[in-house]
């Protein structure tokens, strides 16, 4: 039997975003606009496979040769005649939308692999019964065999992705240590000039360091940033503005040459580009999935405002500078101005990547952040449907808490959400000295609150946030976020603002913690007990701030194991409402305070101490958080799929709808590059093929 965590269920939630109401008011040069902005998102998106496991490229092919041949309907029948029960089928139809919607074979939210829930002798009886096998059987044989005994192997290192012996990664080649990465980190930062030149030739070649020979060659996922450079050139000619016409030159150079300072420079444009209609962004973004916290994974969306509950939250960013002072950290910490973003609710059109996010803050360039801007934005039709919840399955709560629960975890979330983006990742600074020796900060002034004693340390030159915290860095700023919008949701105003007055307002609050609370015990279902690690930045940083409510005691928050009515372990969280502004407060007040006072000084040591200690998931103490994760893994529920709509340029660009289902999120992908579906399979096994040697040391 294979532990149900490796398989999606048959009944995985799977809905269809909604923005057909928002595209019919665009005009048609902004649907031409977001057309070609969709579609240069979509081929970068399929880099993805390419980062995520040996094996997703090809079995992304596979996938789409039998259904560009065949609907799942018309696939059924034959999937009968080999002897496949229904189950079994839409088993594999699960499988593949999974596929699909993560861009691999491995969860984008836990890093876990994910394998077909029926018989590996059914799934091949399957492919060779299909038509696409039947026209071609040595290509598709090939293809089959090529990639057959990844997709359902569980061997431990093949589980979840990892560096090393912990797990799987296309980041780096498959005999890498995290010793390994850690020279190439110190490798990279120093060439960090030549990455500044972008197109020049001279960042290519060999270079010795450390008595260690580099070789540094360009052309990664060339075909596919070539399709993107050309759909980007092409939304130019539909650009609203000269600040979107000049982002999207700068974005086309990138791609191109593989120039880090011309994504830098487009993304400078797209912070000036205030309150456009159509949103987007796109490049190699977020680093969680990297097992060293540093290389960007693709990701592109397209969005489309939407008004009422933007209004909402340019209130909020109207109210930063009054709100930024009630953080529990000194003046000097907070950065020398704030510079307000646009803050934007969107319906999303397009999310080409591994997943979905419900709020987004970038860039994530440090040094654009401190002292030129960003943007938020609050994915609005995504919250709609992520997180509605089914009474019955919603676990671990009193039942008194379940109705009040499912009444308010919608306008609580959006509260979080606007808080955590907004005044979370766009607070604090960091402590620098630049290549000049000049410092952002008075060294002989500014006294650390912890120590008591003048700053001691801070970045240095070309440094970062992530070069330094490294494997820690994206939890931990997750944390810091999520302790914003803890904090600061007592506030009044806040919640004004958001339209929650007198008990509404409390009951918000009270949701918002407990919602907090929850995920952090939720958050043990994506921790590796064997190697002793998190897969899920986010859910790391939920269990953290449980730990930190715990340890304060007085009756704050409680866990308490039961069985349940079905006779199995279940758990009962309590948390005590009287208490969440006041010892609640004061707990996430002294945490947050620490979390930005290691962050502002470059305090690797003291950063990792803290939030290391408090990840630790044992047996001991108080609570055997290993016996709670056994509960939360028996009574866990799969995240939710979301099938996306694709636009047809047909004289007007039209928008194609499907149905929120295995086969309708099938269907979406396999018409989504029906035009040069050849080619582009050709390219992605080609480009996988090129890289095949360096995993050898993994199979």
């Amino acid at each position: 039997m294979v532990d149900s965590q490796y398989y999606l269920p048959n009944d995985v939630g799977i809905s269809a975003l909604d923005c057909s109401e928002a595209f019919r008011l665009l005009s048609p040069r902004e649907k031409m606009y977001a057309h070609y902005l969709s579609r240069a998102a979509w081929y970068g998106g399929l880099a993805v496979l390419l980062q995520t496991s040996p094996e997703s490229a090809n079995i992304f092919v596979l996938l789409q040769r039998i259904f560009r041949k065949q609907t799942p309907a018309q696939l059924e029948k034959d999937a009968t005649a080999a002897g496949l029960s229904s189950e079994e089928y839409q088993a594999f139809l699960v499988y593949a939308a999974g596929l699909y919607a993560n861009m691999g074979n491995y969860k984008s939210f836990g890093d876990t692999k994910f394998i077909p829930n029926l018989p590996k002798y059914k799934l091949e009886a399957l492919v060779k019964a299909s038509q696409a096998f039947q026209e071609q059987p040595t290509e598709m044989k090939a293809l089959w065999d090529s990639c057959s005994c990844l997709i359902y192997s569980l061997e431990k290192r093949q589980k979840q992705l990892g560096l090393g012996d912990k797990g799987i990664t296309t980041y780096f080649s498959g005999n890498c240590s995290l010793e390994d990465a850690e020279l190439a980190q110190k490798f990279l930062d120093s060439k960090v000039n030549c990455v500044v030149d972008g197109e020049c030739q001279s960042c290519c070649g060999s270079f010795n360091f450390e008595d260690k020979e580099f070789s540094v060659k360009r052309g990664d996922y060339s075909p596919l940033m070539e399709k993107v450079a050309s759909n980007l050139q092409q939304a130019q000619a539909f650009a609203a503005n000269e600040n979107q016409r000049k982002m999207l030159e700068e974005y086309q150079r990138s791609f191109t040459l593989g120039s880090i300072e011309a994504h830098k420079e487009g993304s400078r444009y797209w912070i000036k580009d205030k309150s456009p209609i159509v949103e987007s962004y796109i490049g190699f973004i977020e680093s969680y999935r990297d097992p060293f916290g540093s290389r960007g994974e693709f990701e592109g969306f397209v969005a489309i405002v939407n008004k009422a509950m933007s209004e909402r939250f340019a209130n909020l960013v109207s109210s930063a500078e009054v709100l930024l002072p009630e953080l529990p950290w000194p003046q000097d910490f907070e950065k020398d101005t704030f510079l307000k973003p646009d803050f934007t609710s969107l319906d999303v059109l397009t999310f080409a990547g591994s997943g979905i996010p419900a709020g987004i803050n970038i860039p994530n360039y440090d040094d654009i952040r401190q002292s030129e801007g960003f943007k938020n934005v609050s994915l609005g039709n995504v919250l709609a449907v992520a997180y509605a919840t089914q009474k019955e399955k919603l676990t671990f709560l009193e039942e008194d808490d379940k109705d009040m629960f499912i009444q308010w975890k919608g306008p609580s979330f959006d509260v979080q959400v606007g808080l955590h983006e907004l005044l979370g990742h766009g607070s604090g600074k960091l402590f620098v000295q630049d290549d000049n020796g000049e410092f952002n900060f008075d060294q002989t002034k500014v006294i650390n609150p912890e120590s008591k004693q003048l700053v001691s340390s801070w970045y240095h030159g070309s440094e970062t946030w992530d070069s330094k915290f490294t494997t820690i860095a994206s939890s931990y700023e997750e944390c810091r976020a999520e302790c914003v919008g803890l904090y600061l949701c007592l506030n009044k105003q806040v919640l004004s603002i958001f339209g929650n007055e007198g008990q509404q307002a409390d009951d918000v609050i009270y949701v918002n913690w407990l919602s907090m609370v929850r995920g952090g015990l939720l958050g043990l279902e994506f921790y590796t007990p064997e190697s002793q690690s998190w897969r899920q930045a986010h859910m790391q940083a939920r269990f953290v701030i449980l730990r930190v409510l715990l340890e304060v005691g007085e009756g704050l928050v409680g866990l308490k194991e039961v069985t349940g009515q079905d006779g199995k372990p279940d758990i009962r969280i309590t948390l005590d409402r009287s208490k969440i502004s006041t010892v609640g407060k004061d707990a996430i007040h002294r945490f947050l305070c620490k979390l930005q006072v290691f962050k502002s000084t470059a305090d690797v040591a003291g950063g990792r101490a803290l939030y290391e200690g408090y990840s630790t998931v044992s047996d001991g103490g108080s609570h055997d958080f290993l016996r709670l994760r056994e509960t939360v893994l028996l009574r866990k529920e799969a995240r939710k799929m979301f099938v996306q709509a694709n636009t047809k340029i047909k004289g007007d660009v039209e928008l194609v709808e499907y149905e929120g289902t295995a086969a309708g999120l099938i269907r979406s992908f396999t018409e989504r590059f029906e035009e040069d579906a050849e080619l582009l399979e050709a390219d992605l096994l080609e480009l996988n093929k090129r890289d095949h040697k360096i995993w050898k040391p993994i199979f």
